[in-house]
């Protein structure tokens, strides 16, 4: 019998953009997301994934103390608590990026996986944290992750996460593969001028060296005080071949929904012997952990 996944992708924009009440920007974004939540369970899907850090801005355009206090535990603070609740009404896994507050004063910036009984399955912390212009300031805000690359079983499939600038980075993208992902989400925040050419260059080949699904999230609009540019959308998912199968428009709230055929990673992994002829024990410099030079 053929193993089929419904999966979804939700772009949004801040319905709060020229707001600077932290309590009332979260509570906007998500009950935005709530209603998406609903739309992609209305439409079939059984796992869902949103943007990154999807209740708030992307605050990272500056740097202020103020926005430690969005951070939440995880899987024991409000919001996840609520996507739980969500899921199990639903009957959908949910993959829900959030600030995490691990001990007070150390954060990361998290992924939580849930399953369609509302059972939390464990978090992915993003691992590499960018702090460059025209306004990435991450380092200030988030510690690199350090549970490394975990798959979570689900009746959906095997799932991974790998956080936005993460995607620059083929090595995580590789062990998820080794760790028998069949579906790797990528929630981002990105921006057109910046990596915008990188968007679909980098992510299908990491589909194609690894041989599975990958959905690609980012959100829409432009955020201010900061206007760093703006968030371009095009979410998209791309199957095992690098092929792009859905994309979503790049200006517009949406929820992407698309037919994952989970049998596609036998049949090109049979045809490309990836995992097979790969030959760790030459890659050195790799595994090297000292600084180049």
């Amino acid at each position: 019998m053929p193993r089929i996944t419904r999966a979804a992708l939700i772009q949004a924009s801040n319905p709060l953009a020229e707001s600077t009440d932290l309590d009332a920007i979260k509570k906007a974004m998500i009950d935005k997301h709530i209603g998406l939540i609903e739309e992609a369970a209305a439409k079939g899907a059984q796992v869902c994934c949103l943007q990154e850090i999807f209740y708030g801005p992307y605050f990272c355009a500056e740097q202020d103390v103020k926005w430690y206090q969005t951070a939440e535990r995880v899987p024991d603070g409000p919001t996840i608590k609520l996507m739980q609740e969500q899921a199990r009404k639903h009957g959908m896994i949910l993959v829900v990026p959030i600030y995490e507050e691990d001990l007070t004063g150390v954060y990361y910036n998290t992924a939580a996986v849930i399953d369609e009984q509302g059972q939390y399955l464990g978090k992915y912390r993003k691992h590499h944290i960018p702090h460059c212009n025209p306004g990435f300031w991450e380092k200030f805000y988030f510690k690199p992750g350090d549970l490394g690359y975990p798959v979570f079983q689900t009746s959906a499939g095997r799932i991974g996460v790998y956080i936005c600038y993460d995607r620059h980075f083929p090595e995580g993208a590789r062990e998820l593969g080794l760790n028998g992902a069949e579906i790797v989400f990528n929630p981002s925040a990105t921006v057109a001028g910046l990596s915008e050419y990188l968007w679909k260059l980098e992510q299908p080949a990491h589909a194609v060296a690894n041989q599975y699904y990958v959905g690609a999230i980012n959100r829409v609009g432009t955020e201010a005080p900061w206007n760093i540019g703006e968030f371009y959308g095009q979410s998209y998912f791309c199957d095992p071949r690098g092929q792009i199968m859905a994309e979503a428009s790049r200006d517009q709230d949406e929820v992407l929904i698309s037919d994952l055929d989970l049998d596609m990673i036998q049949e090109v992994r049979n045809t490309w012997q990836f995992f097979r002829d790969r030959r760790p024990e030459s890659y050195e410099r790799i595994s090297d952990c000292h600084d180049l030079g």
